[in-house]
């Protein structure tokens, strides 16, 4: 996704260390949407998404979009991905205690497949499925509307439902 041609200015900060000099700039929504694995995963997947919330907090920023994983509810359920989802669902958690305007998106497998924008959406599925990280990236950015989806977890994969109609029905059904 080409954000600046959406008008999302970009910035970016090493999550291992300091992020308040990512703040310079005043910021009034952020999308976290990092993930690695390995030796790294504890440091980025959730110490670096707690530092961001922290420093969005600070920083009085409005609202805060953060990329999960369909899974992290529960993770001691999951065979391979375990660690993953413990790291998602501690930084869930975390941004969930603050007094901060969220969105936690959770999508299925990630895939490299083009755009539908198309989505199902809900609390939770009950299912797994996949969805394209074009469809994930719009659906993130679409977040970043004030009113849309505000202290909300959810769960997408690829659907029949435009993405913009789909984020609407939520906020009217909560």
């Amino acid at each position: 996704m080409d954000f600046e041609a959406k008008n999302v200015e970009t910035v970016l900060a090493d999550l291992e260390e300091n992020v308040e000099h990512a703040f310079k700039k005043p910021i009034d929504k952020v999308i976290f949407a990092a993930g690695s694995k390995g030796k790294k995963l504890i440091k980025v997947d959730q110490e670096g998404a707690k530092k961001m919330v922290d420093a969005s907090i600070n920083n009085n920023v409005r609202k805060f979009v953060m990329l999960s994983s369909i899974g992290a509810d529960n993770p001691e359920q999951a065979t391979d991905l375990k660690d993953y989802l413990k790291a998602k669902q501690n930084a869930d958690k975390y941004l969930q205690s603050k007094n901060l305007n969220y969105s936690i998106v959770r999508p299925g497998t990630l895939t490299n497949e083009p755009a539908t924008h198309k989505i199902e959406l809900k609390q939770h599925l009950n299912k797994h499925g996949e969805i394209s990280r074009n469809d994930v990236a719009q659906t993130l950015v679409s977040l970043l509307n004030d009113d849309t989806a505000n202290r909300e977890t959810f769960e997408i994969i690829k659907g029949e439902h435009l993405i913009g109609e789909a984020l609407d029905k939520l906020s009217t059904t909560n």
